[in-house]
């Protein structure tokens, strides 16, 4: 065999190997899936999150966005922003309703329904997606017909049970995850990330551009997108429980500045609290029974502190604050209720509050008046600063102008307030022993 056979067969021996490890390794390279997550209401903080990973994804070559879903509803304006960014998407978008226990209610359910793949965690459900608004009662017959054509369309789009879709909002019907699969509302039921991306393998989807594209996602890389500090920050604030609490402590602050008016901070703090409330109150579905409750315990609390000692206001806002964060928010709408364990607390805090404010109230007004300068006629004090004649005293513990009747008396001197003019006092040394002459003004009593 010559030389440059045995060159060749050894180059050969090196290279092949190589190449096969290569083309092996390029094979065997695991897609990418990108997660964001959607939990607690839908508000243009998960709108910007959902529709920045979805954009990030397409910039990137992901093979797919995730969303995984725990949401009881939200705005309309960042539902349709969402599903806008979802049904336009150029890469495959799969919805997750999870972990067991979560919901994809009101505009979760369009959320759910216009992804490429719908699927769900056992034990959890889809729907009631009448529209409400912020005054408690269902939405005007124009948003209602609105939403249901809205979710009829995305449906037929995605070849979903429109007939099911459309009586989720005009009728807040609402399915389990078994419900909804039987339905043709979802596309499978998964008990993990994993097994729905190994189940979703091998499907079809078409995207907006018209392009078909058959699913590759077993084994995928995950790769996990947080909101922003702030935004989580923000979106924290959109929680029934929070809503309630920042209602009240609103209130109180108010309450506190008018107890000790001048003082402004708790006037500012009151009104940034209450305004944040009823931006909460706005997204999600409040009734319009529990904010007049909670607006008449406000009115309770006010009574009581303006005519004190009645205790009939006092217990009327106790009552009416619970009954008002018990009746708060639509209870058709999944896991949307201010829980117990925070009405109690609140309650408690509340009474402690103005049961300490109505009897400061109180001992106030039982206080006798102290009346003008007059009372200190009489009184005895010190000589703060010479008086020759003019100089200063101190009487009850308050510092006075002063005259002296006779003489001049040097600081330390005790005295005895005689008479007023105006604002300045008459005094005579302590010790003289004579009986006063009280004047007031150019009027005198005594000899």
């Amino acid at each position: 065999m010559g030389t440059s056979v045995r060159r060749a067969l050894a180059l050969a021996a090196v290279v092949l190997p190589l190449w096969g490890f290569a083309s092996a390794g390029a094979q065997g390279a695991a897609p990418t899936v990108l997660e964001v997550r959607l939990e607690g209401v839908v508000d243009p903080f998960t709108a910007n999150h959902i529709t920045g990973g979805i954009e990030a994804a397409e910039e990137t070559g992901a093979a797919a966005v995730l969303v995984t879903m725990d949401t009881p509803g939200g705005l309309d304006s960042s539902m349709r922003e969402i599903t806008q960014a979802i049904l336009n998407a150029r890469i495959p978008v799969l919805c997750y309703v999870s972990p067991e226990g979560a919901r994809a209610a009101s505009a979760g359910t369009f959320i759910l329904l216009s992804c490429h793949v719908a699927a769900m965690a056992p034990a959890t459900n889809v729907g009631a997606a009448h529209p409400v608004g912020i005054a408690g009662a269902i939405e005007s017959e124009k948003a209602t017909n609105d939403a249901a054509e809205y979710i009829v369309s995305i449906a037929e789009r995605r070849g979903r049970n429109a007939d099911w879709a459309e009586r989720a909002v005009r009728e807040s019907e609402s399915a389990s995850a078994s419900q909804a699969l039987e339905l043709g509302v979802i596309d499978l039921i998964s008990p993990s990330v994993s097994a729905l991306l190994e189940e979703a393998t091998g499907r079809t989807v078409r995207l907006a551009d018209g392009r078909t594209v058959t699913l590759e996602l077993a084994g995928a890389h995950i790769e996990h997108r947080e909101m922003g500090l702030i935004a989580r920050l923000l979106h924290a604030l959109l929680d029934p429980n929070v809503a309630f609490i920042l209602f009240y402590l609103g209130i109180i602050a108010l309450y506190f500045e008018i107890a000790n008016p001048g003082l402004g901070v708790p006037a500012i703090v009151g009104i940034v609290l209450l305004v944040t409330a009823f931006l909460a109150f706005g997204v999600l579905p409040v009734q319009l029974a529990g904010v007049i409750l909670l607006v008449a315990s406000a009115i309770f609390f006010a009574i009581e502190m303006f005519t004190p000692g009645i205790g009939v206001p006092f217990a009327g806002g106790l009552v009416t604050l619970i009954l008002g964060g018990i009746f708060l928010f639509d209870t058709s709408v999944p896991g949307v209720r201010v829980s117990p364990w925070v009405i109690a607390p609140v309650a408690l805090f509340t009474a402690i509050f103005f049961g300490l404010v109505v009897g400061a109230v109180v001992r106030s007004q039982r206080r006798p008046p102290l009346g003008g300068p007059e009372h200190l006629i009489g009184q005895r004090g010190v000589v703060v600063r010479d008086l020759a004649p003019e100089g200063v005293v101190r009487v009850e513990s308050e510092e006075w102008t002063a005259v002296a009747d006779r003489g001049t008396l040097p600081a330390g001197t005790t005295v005895r307030v005689t008479g007023i003019d105006g604002l300045r006092l008459r005094v005579v040394e302590a010790r003289r022993g004579r009986r006063p002459t009280h004047r007031v003004g150019s009027t005198e009593e005594g000899a």
